[in-house]
C-alpha cells in the first residue's frame, strides 16, 4: 500500500498563507435600460433588433394564459411563428 510522504499543513497556517490584501475596485456602470417589448407581441420575447411577424391561428390556442380562437391574427417573434407553423397552430402564408 502506498503512503503519502508529504506532511499536511495545519489549517491555521494554510489560511494565513492564502490571505490577500483587500482590493477595492469600482463596479462597471450599469448598461442602459432598454424599452420593454411591444405589449401586442405574444409568446416569447423578441430578440433585440428583430421585427415581429403576423400569424393567423388555424386552431384554438392558449398563449401565456390567454385563449385565442381560430382565425386570430397575432404578432409574434419569427422563431415562435416558425414553431407555431411547424406544430400546426398557424396557417401557412
Amino acid at each position: 500500500m502506498a503512503t503519502n510522504s508529504t506532511p499536511k499543513k495545519p489549517a491555521a497556517d494554510a489560511a494565513a498563507e492564502e490571505s490577500v490584501e483587500a482590493v477595492t475596485e469600482t463596479a462597471p456602470p450599469r448598461p442602459a435600460r432598454t424599452a420593454a417589448a411591444d405589449p401586442d407581441v405574444v409568446g416569447p420575447a423578441l430578440p433585440a433588433g428583430v421585427d415581429p411577424v403576423t400569424v393567423t391561428l388555424a386552431h384554438h390556442h392558449t398563449i401565456d394564459g390567454t385563449d385565442y380562437p381560430p382565425g386570430a391574427k397575432l404578432l409574434v417573434s419569427p422563431d415562435y411563428a416558425q414553431r407555431l407553423h411547424g406544430q400546426g397552430y398557424a396557417t401557412q402564408v
